[in-house]
């Protein structure tokens, strides 16, 4: 019945429960899942902070190691312009079957752009389109609190000398914390839902 999903992600904790959505649907009926990110852009170019692209990479890479780890074929893609104008002609481009979409960004401002952009792809895709609501709340806010949960972690997991490399970010309602290990690099990720945490390896360390 579904081929291609598409599952629009902006790395907000509101994405969580629609790329989960979109995998299990997606397990079902064997088909590909595209996770795309937009990065806004208006008249005089990007409309968010340098920060943007790298956070919309980081967000599209998420969805991608947790397809891997549901054995669901994944492609990523990140585009600039306007989100529900590029949502719609990636659908049309790539022969999307349905779209599974968040209802809800970070908060304030973002969460009102978010439902706005859901909104029009609602009136204006040519496609089935699924929207999900997070109900959850986040429990693990602090990076500091989640750095400490992630050494915690992989040193019950048998790693030494662990020291946290970069500031954890979160994505998609996870904690990616970036560690240095005696065994060399790795990443956890903590969920900030759950506070459950796991050492990734391979594919799955973005």
């Amino acid at each position: 019945m579904y081929q291609d999903i598409l599952v629009p992600t902006d790395g907000s904790d509101g994405t969580r429960r629609s790329i989960a959505h979109g995998l299990t649907i997606a397990d079902r009926f064997d088909a590909t899942v595209h996770a795309l990110s937009i990065v806004p852009e208006g008249p005089l170019g990007t409309l968010q902070t340098d920060e943007a692209i790298p956070a919309a990479e980081r967000a599209v890479e998420r969805v991608e190691a947790e397809a891997t780890r549901e054995g669901v074929d994944a492609v990523t893609a990140v585009e600039r312009g306007v989100p529900h104008e590029e949502i719609l002609e990636y659908a049309d481009e790539h022969g999307i079957d349905l779209i599974v979409m968040g209802t809800q960004g970070r908060t304030g401002l973002d969460r009102v752009l978010v439902g706005s952009v859901t909104e029009r792809i609602v009136r204006m895709a040519d496609v089935p389109v699924v929207t999900v609501r997070l109900n959850d709340k986040i429990r693990i806010e602090d990076a500091d609190e989640a750095a400490r949960i992630a050494r915690k972690t992989a040193e019950q997991e048998g790693y030494g000398d662990v020291t946290v490399r970069e500031d954890p970010h979160r994505t998609s309602a996870s904690w990616i914390i970036p560690i240095e290990t005696d065994s060399g690099p790795l990443h956890v990720h903590v969920d900030a839902l759950t506070s459950e945490a796991r050492v990734a390896k391979g594919s799955e360390t973005e």
